[in-house]
C-alpha cells in the first residue's frame, strides 16, 4: 500500500482533490485555500506524481484503491471527490466502486470515454531532455521551447523539475511509467456499476475534452443524477483560468440540498 503525499486546508466537511496527468497537488492550492473557508480540503499527489511514491503499477483501478486506502488511513468515512482530467477518471472509478464513500462527485473537464492521444509530443520531448546533464532550469526551458509550442505547457511541466541533493536535476513524476501506461490513461474502462449520488461535470467553454451535446449519453450508463456546468473564459485548465467562478460553482453544488 502506498502512502500518498497530501496537504490539508480548513475545517468542516471533507473534500478530496485529485490532479491530472503531469500535475501535482500544488496546482490546486489556490482553489483549496478558497474552499477551506467552508470545508476541510485534502489535496493529494496521485502515485507517480508530485511527492507521492513511484511505482511500476499504474492505472485507474490501482489509483482508485489508493484513494480508498487514503480515506481509511485518515479516518475519512465520506467525502466530496473532485478530479480534474486524469484525476477525474480516477474520481469516477472510485465513485463507481465505493459509492458509499462519496458524498458528491465533481468531474472537471473530462468524460468517461476513450480519448485520442495528444500528449505524445510532450512525452517524447521530456524523454529526450538529458535531465542528468542539465545545469539549470533555464537550460531545460530552452530545450523544451524548441520542441513544445505552448509556453503555458512548458511552465506547467517545469513545475515537475526538482534539484537533488547532489545538485543534479530529476523529475518529480515517474516519467517512464507514465509514458508506458499512456494508452491506459487515455482509455475508458467500462463497468456495470452505477453511482447514484449527485454528480457535476464542469467544462471549460474553450475546451474540447467534453462535448456538451454528447455528455448525457456518455455518462447515462454509470451516473444517474448528472448536472453540467460550463465555465466561460476557460479551457481545459478551468480551475486555473477562471478560478473564482470555478470555486463559486463548486461551492453552490456542494451546498445544494
Amino acid at each position: 500500500m502506498l502512502s500518498l503525499h497530501y496537504k490539508v486546508y480548513g475545517q468542516g466537511k471533507p473534500i478530496i482533490i485529485l490532479h491530472g496527468m503531469f500535475g501535482m497537488l500544488d496546482n490546486w492550492q489556490w482553489v483549496a485555500k478558497q474552499l477551506a473557508n467552508d470545508f476541510m480540503v485534502f489535496c493529494v499527489d496521485l502515485r507517480n506524481h508530485g511527492k507521492s511514491p513511484h511505482s511500476d503499477e499504474f492505472g485507474y483501478e490501482i489509483m482508485s484503491e489508493d484513494i480508498y486506502n487514503f480515506m481509511q488511513e485518515h479516518w475519512i468515512h465520506k467525502a466530496v471527490i473532485i478530479g480534474h482530467s486524469m484525476g477525474g477518471k480516477v474520481a469516477m472509478n472510485f465513485a463507481l466502486h465505493h459509492e458509499d464513500m462519496v458524498e458528491k462527485l465533481i468531474v472537471v473537464d473530462i468524460a468517461p470515454i476513450q480519448y485520442k492521444g495528444n500528449h505524445e509530443e510532450i512525452l517524447d520531448s521530456l524523454s529526450a531532455l538529458p535531465i542528468q546533464q542539465i545545469e539549470s532550469r533555464e537550460e531545460a526551458q530552452f530545450f523544451l521551447r524548441n520542441r513544445i509550442k505552448e509556453e503555458s505547457t512548458i511552465q506547467f511541466i517545469l513545475k515537475n523539475l526538482t534539484r537533488n541533493t547532489d545538485g543534479r536535476y530529476s523529475w518529480k513524476m515517474n516519467l517512464p511509467v507514465i509514458q508506458a501506461h499512456y494508452q491506459e490513461i487515455l482509455s475508458h474502462q467500462p463497468t456495470h456499476s452505477k453511482y447514484e449520488g449527485p454528480t457535476l461535470f464542469i467544462k471549460g467553454a474553450n475546451s474540447r475534452y467534453i462535448e456538451t451535446d454528447k455528455i448525457q449519453n456518455q455518462v447515462k450508463d454509470n451516473f444517474t443524477h448528472v448536472k453540467l456546468s460550463v465555465i466561460p473564459n476557460a479551457g481545459h485548465w478551468v480551475h486555473a483560468e477562471n478560478p473564482e467562478l470555478f470555486c463559486q460553482v463548486v461551492k453552490e453544488f456542494i451546498n445544494l440540498k
